[in-house]
């Protein structure tokens, strides 16, 4: 099995995934725990979380790739939880490796980006506007859909049951930000928008979708963040001949 040194995968990843785009991210993104010096098995997930470590300890994997890390604006104690989880790390010698605005942005290897592309979008610029930066796209149809045929493409893409609210009918321009992105809609007048998808549901985006008459669909938070972390594998497999196994942990929400 192809391995690879700690510092050069980590030198190498922080680089393609242009984390320096995104210095006021409040995830601490990049390497946030450090585990064995050499990569030869790449575990790829959504979550760090003990389920996460567990599955990965199981499967023999040295480096653990995730969209939510464990350090979210610094570390104030190591106990609890936080505790259990970096000691999981640190007995097994996983590194933990964080990505999370850089995920939901990159133009190859984001969330947002791939969500077009699986539903057969056509990119036509970027949307959904965060900490000063838009993190989502918007893409286009071939055609005039309706809602329902547009709704049952996505929930058979990702394999969801999605909650939706049809306020136009018609699917045309899709704006896509991908987890807890409904704020994004702010953004739907100025771009024309005609449909929103996000995630996680948000009683606050009703009103603004209803009265700017954008239809809204949520497909799940999970779910429509599992496309950048395996986008990521995919990349790690070719580029560097890594072995990689994505450890899913649906949480239904």
């Amino acid at each position: 099995m192809k391995s690879i040194g700690l510092k050069k995968l980590v030198s190498f990843l922080d680089s393609e995934l242009s984390l320096s785009e995104f210095p006021k991210d409040e995830s601490v993104n990049g390497l946030q725990v450090e585990g064995r010096e050499r990569v030869g098995k790449v575990g790829i997930a959504v979550d760090a979380c003990e389920d996460t470590f567990e599955r990965a300890k199981e499967r023999g994997v040295d480096f653990l790739f995730v969209h939510h890390g464990l350090i979210w604006g610094g570390l104030t104690s190591v106990r609890g939880v936080t505790r259990k989880r970096i000691k999981a790390l640190l007995d097994s010698g996983i590194s933990l490796y964080a990505c999370h605005l850089p995920l939901d942005w990159h133009p190859r290897y984001g969330n947002n980006a791939e969500l077009l592309r699986v539903l057969s979008l056509r990119k036509m610029g970027e949307f959904g506007e965060y900490h000063g930066k838009r993190i989502g796209y918007w893409g286009r149809t071939d055609a005039l859909t309706p809602m329902s045929v547009f709704v049952r493409l996505v929930d058979k893409t990702l394999k969801v049951r999605s909650w939706y609210v049809d306020f136009r009918r018609r699917v045309h321009n899709v704006g896509v930000v991908s987890g807890g992105g409904w704020s994004a809609i702010h953004d739907a007048e100025e771009l024309g928008i005609d449909t929103f998808l996000t995630g996680e549901p948000s009683h606050s985006a009703y009103h603004l979708a209803k009265e700017m008459k954008v239809n809204l669909i949520f497909a799940g938070h999970y779910a429509t963040e599992t496309l950048g972390v395996k986008a990521v594998g995919e990349m790690l497999k070719k580029k560097l001949g890594l072995a990689v196994e994505f450890i899913d942990h649906p949480t239904g929400l």
